[in-house]
């Protein structure tokens, strides 16, 4: 007889509701990431993606629900819970009168990271950065600047990765080497990732499972490989539209 191995999920969402002026842009969203597993968060803008995001983050608090990372309640222990996390997206940039190598040491240094000089040089080389090493970050081009938040966002290993629309402005080339580097992260560390994309490519590329929101809630879920002939369309885009166009589903002011 197979023994199953329990696990516990990397992040578990419960009932999370954001209420903004009497607006409701999260409504009692529910959802589990287990480790290595690689979901994307998808919707138009206004669907409450970022919300999400900011709110697992511990940046925005709940007005009702629970996030648990890696087993710790957030509201219970937030310093613990967000110390299994780590987080890129091309609207936080990183301080911009600090080098590369300064920015690396310095949240190495907030995240504890063990060996922090070899694990700066393996982030350096893996994210192509050795030229700009001692360049500062506001110097770079917003491609470059991605590049090194994502070296930032790996340097600790995170039991958690939250990505919110990480190759945005970043060339295809790199954007494929950079998904390809994020499917080795998920696979070898046993890290989840949670990715925010409008690159339906992208989303069946890198994704295990894919989450489709409106409103604040999921409107369907499952292999974005398999979720377009499951709704009778010919591509993950062309469902992505289908179900934008509906009534109703419009983007929130």
């Amino acid at each position: 007889m197979t023994q199953i191995t329990p696990f516990r999920p990397a992040l578990i969402v419960q009932d999370l509701s954001k209420v903004f002026d009497n607006r409701t842009v999260v409504d009692r969203l529910s959802f589990v990431i287990a480790p290595g597993e690689i979901v994307g968060l998808v919707g138009l803008n206004g669907a409450g993606k970022t919300t999400t995001i900011n709110m697992i983050l511990g940046l925005l608090q709940p007005t009702s629900g629970f996030v648990a990372i890696d087993g710790v309640n957030l509201a219970h222990a937030r310093e613990q819970a967000i110390s299994q996390t780590n987080f890129s997206a091309v609207y936080a940039p990183l301080p911009g009168n600090l080098t590369v190598t300064q920015n690396l040491r310095i949240f190495g240094m907030i995240y504890d990271v063990p060996d922090l000089d070899r694990r700066i040089v393996d982030m350096v080389q893996m994210f192509d950065l050795a030229r700009y090493r001692n360049t500062r970050c506001g110097l770079l081009s917003s491609g470059e600047q991605t590049r090194v938040s994502l070296a930032k966002a790996l340097l600790n290993k995170p039991k958690l990765l939250l990505l919110d629309e990480p190759t945005a402005s970043i060339d295809p080339s790199t954007a494929d080497t950079i998904r390809g580097h994020i499917r080795d992260y998920a696979q070898q560390e046993r890290g989840a990732v949670l990715w925010t994309s409008h690159n339906m490519y992208e989303v069946a590329a890198v994704c295990h499972r894919m989450m489709l929101l409106s409103r604040g809630q999921i409107l369907i879920e499952g292999d974005p490989k398999t979720l377009p002939s499951e709704h009778g369309a010919a591509s993950l885009e062309d469902l992505f539209i289908e179900l934008a166009r509906e009534p109703g589903e419009g983007a929130s002011p």
